[in-house]
């Protein structure tokens, strides 16, 4: 499939030479910061954009999206499926969380988890969190290899090749925050009483492997971007410009499959009494 201008924009290739230190996560692609307070009837009109398409798609019943979130701990995935599918038809829209693995979970093989969650024809489907977990934390947290890693990177490869040929549209986004904000993010969940049960001990464990995570994830980015299943990195510090990337991706790229409503015969001669 073609790809739009912002998808070039965000993308990160396959194999090349990549690092998330190369995109600063306070920038605003497309836009500028004075936009911010003017943005208000733009999101409005992508929402209706967004809505309208959905409700096609959902109709069309033969073709469905996948949208990958992959982020730090505060990075915003909850926020961004929050207010980016603001106003869809939740019929057609399905989340699902990946935690670490259960015990049922972890007697299967890392996939098996991710192939029961997958959207249904017409659906638009949500990972927070992913099959990614398993080889970035996992690799992080030294519960595989490199030579296993490499494995499930060439697996995964494959089985997004064939999520793309089954007509599932894969959209992975990684949401790139600073350290900084990480920091800021923390001390506000835990100086808010509304956000403190957001908060746990992990986070700071997780945080003390910054420079690890962020080597994991580049490195696992470069390696699974593919032209069926690219990656796009969003500079994710401003939320108000993260939101606008995603819905801008995922509005070019429902453009670009064109769903349509299925057309029906037989009706012109019905009359309602």
């Amino acid at each position: 499939m073609a790809l739009s201008h912002s998808e070039k924009h965000l993308r990160v290739r396959l194999g090349e030479p990549f690092h998330l230190d190369s995109i600063d996560p306070a920038a605003t692609p497309g836009l500028k910061k004075k936009d911010k307070d003017s943005l208000s009837e733009t999101f409005e009109k992508m929402h209706e954009e967004l809505a309208e398409l959905q409700a096609r798609l959902w109709a069309e019943h033969s073709r469905s999206i996948l949208l990958v979130l992959q982020a730090l701990d505060s990075g915003g995935k909850d926020g961004t499926i929050r207010r980016v599918f603001k106003g869809v038809n939740p019929q057609g829209v399905r989340v699902t969380g990946f935690r670490q693995p259960n015990s049922i979970e972890a007697s299967h093989d890392f996939l098996w988890r991710i192939n029961k969650a997958l959207p249904a024809k017409g659906e638009i489907g949500i990972f927070n969190r992913s099959h990614y977990e398993d080889v970035v934390a996992t690799y992080v947290l030294k519960l595989i290899d490199d030579e296993e890693r490499q494995r499930r990177f060439q697996e995964i490869r494959n089985y997004e090749d064939y999520l793309d040929r089954n007509n599932i549209d894969v959209i992975k986004v990684f949401l790139h925050i600073s350290s900084d904000e990480q920091r800021r993010r923390f001390q506000e969940r835990i100086d808010d009483p509304a956000k403190q049960w957001k908060f746990s001990d992990t986070d700071l464990k997780t945080r003390e492997l910054w420079p690890e995570y962020q080597d994991a994830y580049s490195e696992a980015i470069s390696a699974t971007s593919t032209d069926e299943s690219p990656w796009f990195v969003i500079p994710a510090n401003h939320r108000w410009s993260r939101d606008y990337s995603i819905l801008q991706l995922l509005l070019d790229r429902l453009n670009l499959m064109n769903p349509r409503y299925p057309k029906v015969t037989g009706l012109e001669d019905i009359v309602i009494k």
